[in-house]
């Protein structure tokens, strides 16, 4: 049964790496005493070390151990014997390259749809989805395919920013992208904010956190989902 977190953002305004979502992660991962963690987002162009040890120290206060998947050898085995999987935000195509380049993407998504416990923040929820296509992230490199890990049938759109009404930047908002995105593709798009997250269970989808998410459909009218609405139906 698939037991997943998907979540916009690692870090809340104001707040330290993961703090936000802590006490979730602690039940989420309750029979967890290590994590296999896949750093190869590399936010900031961080490196694997660096990355993993930032969310080595996160995890240490709910008394979680974590692992690089770098730190590997065979990295199919070890995504295959993990206790629970963390992929952490970062740029999602130098994410999705290296996930096709180790080939890595069919393995993972079958481990998390048996029942390995998942967290994805920003890139690591982007990824969940169908496809990357409704990625933020500019395109530093070029992947094998936007096809994704398949986890649930929609696609996010990490760190959703409503339009800004007093703003006078001429750019597109998410808004417009997610919109040129449907002009050629049909899959839904789920538009999260920040503090906000998915919890999936087995075949069971609900919004949690504070905030509301967007959700855009092809040529049907955007519509807001609370939090605590159960969007299984989605497709």
């Amino acid at each position: 049964m698939k037991n997943i977190i998907i979540a916009s953002t690692s870090t809340l305004h104001g707040g330290d790496y993961l703090d936000y979502i802590l006490p979730e992660l602690q039940n989420h991962f309750k029979d967890c005493k290590t994590i296999l963690f896949i750093p190869y987002a590399r936010p900031s162009g961080i490196s694997h070390e660096d990355y993993t040890a930032k969310v080595t120290l996160a995890f240490a206060k709910i008394n979680i151990a974590i692992k690089g998947i770098h730190e590997f050898e065979n990295a199919p085995s070890a995504i295959q014997n993990a206790q629970g999987i963390f992929t952490g935000g970062g740029n999602t195509f130098l994410l999705v390259t290296q996930l096709y380049k180790n080939e890595l993407m069919t393995i993972l998504a079958d481990a998390v749809k048996k029942g390995t416990p998942y967290l994805g923040t920003s890139a690591g929820s982007n990824i969940c989805g169908l496809t990357m296509q409704t990625t933020n992230d500019m395109p530093i490199i070029y992947p094998p395919s936007f096809k994704t890990l398949g986890l649930i049938p929609f696609n996010i759109n990490a760190h959703y920013l409503d339009p800004d009404t007093q703003s006078t930047h001429m750019g597109e908002t998410r808004e417009t992208r997610i919109k040129e995105f449907h002009v050629f593709n049909t899959i839904p798009v789920l538009g999260l904010r920040e503090g906000s997250w998915l919890e999936v269970k087995g075949e069971k989808t609900l919004l949690k956190g504070n905030l509301s998410a967007r959700l855009f459909r092809q040529n049907q009218t955007t519509v807001e989902i609370e939090s605590g609405t159960d969007i299984s139906y989605l497709k």
